[in-house]
């Protein structure tokens, strides 16, 4: 598996495109139960399938990721050959970026004194997809790339 499986709840909510992914390999869903059934390997190796063109579609549209942790941003805007790094850290006492109100006024005092802002780049290593992937496993979350945009014009600026 390239990947990993998705939850029962990802599979829930894309049973329409399993039932499509299903009927490409020609199998109705009287056949997926008897398969389920007598053969939980072969039904396992679908599933994995599955999961795999998932992940695969998903990470390809994939264009900004981001990771936010108390003290730290890391904004990473992924092109097709390398991925840019933007960091913004804080040395504020009592400070935490997933906390509302701290991220509200970070929002409003980009260019507070206690804030450290960092670039970087890279070429991708392994392929684009599971580099992408290994953020995410790591906490990061897909983002339409506001975010990222207003910390690079800050730096711009």
């Amino acid at each position: 598996m390239k990947y990993c499986l998705l939850s029962k709840e990802q599979f829930e909510s894309l049973n329409i495109d399993f039932a499509k992914f299903l009927a490409s390999q020609q199998l109705d869903a009287n056949e997926w139960n008897a398969i389920k059934k007598t053969k939980p390997q072969i039904a396992q190796k679908e599933l994995e399938l599955f999961s795999d063109l998932v992940w695969e579609e998903v990470l390809t549209k994939t264009k900004f990721i981001e990771h936010i942790s108390p003290k730290e941003l890391n904004l990473f805007n992924c092109s097709v050959i390398a991925m840019h790094r933007l960091v913004v850290k804080i040395d504020k006492p009592d400070f935490d970026f997933n906390e509302v109100s701290d991220f509200n006024w970070f929002l409003k005092n980009l260019n507070h004194q206690s804030l450290s802002y960092f670039q970087a780049q890279k070429k991708y290593i392994d392929s684009r997809t599971i580099e992408l992937f290994q953020l995410i496993q790591k906490g990061g979350e897909i983002t339409d790339g506001a975010l990222y945009q207003t910390i690079l014009n800050q730096l711009k600026s």
